[in-house]
């Protein structure tokens, strides 16, 4: 049984500004969970708090029963893959070099017999053995987003934590990019939390939604009691509506609330 990710009265201050104010959160294993918000309203602190890579002022985020900050560095990241919004490449290196660094967190060469089926593994999840053998810097943006993913999988953690993970890819892999999310939670049982700034790929994506406004969390639940017109209103100051679809409840933003 995975163990679930929470975070009681959860606060961070810095430099005399409050970041995050007095959040509980409590994240499912074998769940999509999606955290979204305007620019700088905490969601990027909130998903480094959560991977155990920033201190909060007050509270704390536990692992199961476990304070995640308790926990060695190299055992919270062979539970814990994260993958930053901006991540830096600072070497050049071959895709298969790189996803092969996922697998540092269990002390291994990337030589072993796991280790080359959970490479190939995490490889195959992300369609990135075309260019296994190529140079990550000379990838576009969306294949080394596709590669750094597969990295992070390549260390088999139970959560994923993805920070606009979708920024850079093109329609079609952003829904396979969907697709896969859904199936690490979903079939292999994985918690997966994710920044979108996509209200309507939220909506089809999430099981369940975190919506944050100045550090604070405004709803949470499933997509469709968090991503109402009423939420959005509040949060972004644009008009929304739900529409039918093919595929279940469809949002459409109108534009700018007029005060």
């Amino acid at each position: 049984m995975r163990a679930p990710l929470t975070a009681h009265d959860l606060s961070v201050r810095l430099g005399g500004r409050d970041l995050l104010t007095g959040l509980e959160v409590s994240l499912a294993p074998a769940q999509v969970t999606c955290i979204v918000g305007p620019n700088g309203v905490g969601k990027s602190t909130l998903m480094a708090c959560l991977a155990g890579l920033r201190r909060s002022t007050l509270g704390e985020v536990r692992l199961g029963g476990e304070p995640l900050l308790r926990m060695g560095a190299m055992a919270r990241a062979r539970r814990i893959g994260f993958l930053p919004q901006t991540p830096e490449i600072a070497w050049p290196i071959d895709a298969e070099a790189l996803i092969t660094l996922g697998r540092t967190p269990h002390g291994t060469s990337g030589r072993t017999a796991a280790d080359r089926i959970a490479i190939a593994r995490a490889m195959a999840a992300t369609e990135v053995e075309a260019f296994a053998g190529r140079r990550v810097d000379t990838l576009s943006g969306g294949e080394r987003a596709r590669v750094l993913i597969a990295r992070a999988l390549a260390g088999e953690p139970e959560w994923l934590l993805a920070d606009e993970p979708l920024t850079g890819l093109d329609p079609g892999h952003q829904l396979d990019a969907c697709g896969l999310f859904r199936t690490l939670a979903h079939e292999h049982g994985r918690g997966v939390v994710l920044t979108l700034h996509d209200l309507p790929l939220a909506l089809r994506l999430a099981d369940t939604v975190l919506v944050l406004a100045e550090g604070r969390m405004l709803a949470s639940g499933p997509p469709q009691t968090t991503l109402t017109p009423e939420v959005i209103r509040q949060a972004y100051g644009v008009e929304a509506r739900l529409v039918p679809g093919h595929h279940g409840p469809m949002l459409e933003l109108i534009g700018r609330h007029a005060a």
